[in-house]
């Protein structure tokens, strides 16, 4: 299968999820092209690390049901297919002792187990990935001492190192500052066109879809607004507070 096929690479069918009477997500549906660049914003409280942990199948809703490549979450089974970055914050101890090149190599176990040897071609795979994310200068580099924007890049490196089709990224620049933030977007926009992965990602920052992304998915418990980047910037302020349920400032980034 191509990764410019017409399946979407994931489809989402009329979930919900609710705590007691309290719905976090109430009806969504939506699909994400494959090939696209899908951002997911939202307020704090909207429901979009929800909708991650439904999707991955780490949450299971109440109702509705996620497809990936059309094949139903419940008979899915090549996750090698689908790298998933949390918040760096969550993920990782950066105090763990490991080189930028151990962290990546941590990719592949899932494809050649925790104890079998490594070898010529993984090793390559694993320089590609971190040369991939501009991190070679860094290769032997204790995590530890880089930045939250250069960690963010080796976990990103860990994801890519098992050739997946697709990438779901929550709120990655978390602890990243500011000026990296903009790099950082530009490196996932690369990935996207060049190597045709197609990304997910979940952010709080409204004024990076109308620079980075292909598509967006407005979420605040139900889906408020879905379509392509040119739709979304047309949205009036009046428009946007409605689906947050306050006023919005929209910040855009200038290179």
């Amino acid at each position: 299968m191509s990764k410019h096929d017409n399946t979407a690479a994931v489809k989402i069918e009329n979930i919900s999820f609710h705590y007691g009477d309290r719905y976090v997500l109430d009806r969504i549906n939506f699909e994400i092209p494959n090939g696209a660049f899908m951002g997911i914003v939202g307020p704090n409280g909207s429901g979009k690390s929800t909708l991650i942990k439904c999707i991955l199948g780490l949450l299971k809703p109440q109702s509705g049901k996620v497809s990936f490549f059309g094949i139903p979450l419940s008979r899915f089974k090549n996750w090698g297919e689908v790298g998933y970055v949390s918040q760096k914050a969550n993920s990782f101890n950066t105090a763990f002792p490991a080189t930028v090149y151990e962290v990546v190599s941590m990719g592949l176990f899932g494809k050649v187990g925790l104890f079998r040897f490594l070898t010529k071609k993984h090793k390559q795979k694993i320089l590609e990935a971190i040369e991939t994310v501009g991190m070679t200068n860094f290769i032997h580099r204790n995590i530890g001492e880089l930045s939250g924007g250069q960690q963010q890049r080796v976990f990103i490196a860990r994801a890519l190192v098992s050739d997946p089709r697709l990438l779901i990224l929550d709120e990655p620049t978390v602890g990243v500052d500011a000026a990296s933030v903009s790099n950082f977007y530009e490196m996932l926009k690369s990935l996207n066109e060049e190597k045709g992965l197609t990304l997910l990602l979940v952010t709080h920052d409204v004024g990076v879809m109308s620079d980075y992304v292909t598509h967006v998915a407005c979420l605040n418990k139900q889906l408020h607004f879905h379509g392509n980047t040119k739709e979304f910037k047309e949205i009036s302020k009046e428009g946007f507070s409605q689906m947050y349920g306050h006023h919005v400032h929209v910040l855009e980034h200038h290179h």
